[in-house]
């Protein structure tokens, strides 16, 4: 499921976007964001469904090598430990999988069969794959650890199949390293014996209103946050702050008024890690420096009000 510090960055991204724009149509850009996450799960799905396409490759190709006129032993008998992969297979029978699939009409892999094939050789070339039909250990336990080892050694840093995800939604460019880490932590809840069913998109509800909230308060409240931030870097002219860093302060801005659930210092925490990964390699000092004065002078002059011990 999503987590709060990938919603910041996708709330970043649509505000950077509309400011950027000038565009002040405030319900499209929000319909835009929440679209952005909901496709997010598309790529968590696909990444599954990718899994069981390899395997009926591999299934298939076997069927056909027993067809051969001059069939080896090893065509007529073949090795069927990867096809009977049972965590695979429980992927594959879910319902959870096959109605997200046909919901959404995701056909990607009988459109691009040429990325199923890639991973499919990779798989075939590795290591991975020959120690898994060799060893003798037949269990869920070894079934599990082979398929996730198979993600994220083969599947995950394939950059043929990282620039198809990449051209087929823009948004997902960001996403792909959360969406890799999501479909590892699913698979390794799967267990034994149970029905296999796709992760939730959000935590709860309070995790899809903070979208909607944290996108719309910063918006309509840029122009008097700009003030604050003024006052509280008087050697900044506005236009020196880098975009990003100053969209994040505002961000951050949001949070200390409107959530009074979320502890002040996870607030500075979480947007000094997101500007390492999105801003200037300074960014995260100026960061700190300007919400630690603004968050200070917020809490004397009572516009921030936690609630609960220990928010500040």
């Amino acid at each position: 499921m999503i987590n709060r510090r990938h919603i910041r960055v996708k709330v970043m991204q649509s505000v950077y976007a509309m400011l950027q724009s000038h565009n002040d149509d405030i319900i499209r850009e929000e319909k835009f964001l929440k679209h952005s996450i909901l496709k997010m799960y598309d790529l968590y799905v696909l990444n599954l469904q990718l899994l069981v396409e390899v395997q009926k490759l591999a299934a298939k190709k076997m069927a056909l090598s027993k067809k051969k006129i001059l069939a080896t032993k090893e065509d007529l008998r073949p090795n069927t430990k990867f096809i009977d992969n049972k965590i695979i297979n429980t992927i594959a029978e879910s319902i959870s999988v096959e109605g997200y699939i046909e919901l959404n009409n995701l056909n990607n892999w009988e459109l691009d069969k040429e990325y199923v094939r890639i991973i499919f050789e990779e798989l075939q070339k590795s290591d991975l794959y020959k120690n898994y039909l060799e060893t003798e250990e037949e269990s869920f336990k070894a079934d599990k650890a082979f398929v996730i080892d198979f993600f994220k050694e083969i599947i995950a840093p394939n950059d043929k199949l990282g620039a198809f995800f990449e051209d087929t939604m823009i948004s997902w460019v960001d996403d792909i390293p959360f969406v890799n880490t999501w479909v590892v932590k699913t698979l390794s809840k799967q267990k034994e014996n149970s029905t296999f069913f796709l992760s939730s998109l959000y935590k709860d509800k309070d995790d899809e209103d903070f979208v909607s909230q944290l996108f719309r308060k910063t918006v309509l409240k840029h122009k008097e946050y700009e003030q604050d931030i003024t006052e509280k870097t008087p050697n900044w002219e506005t236009d020196r702050i880098a975009d990003i860093d100053m969209i994040l302060i505002k961000m951050s801005l949001t949070e200390f008024m409107n959530f009074p659930s979320i502890p002040t210092r996870v607030t500075i925490n979480e947007y000094i890690e997101i500007s390492k990964d999105y801003s200037t390699e300074k960014s995260s000092y100026f960061i700190n420096g300007v919400l630690d004065k603004i968050s200070r002078d917020f809490i004397e002059n009572k516009r921030i009000v936690k609630i609960g011990r220990g928010l500040l």
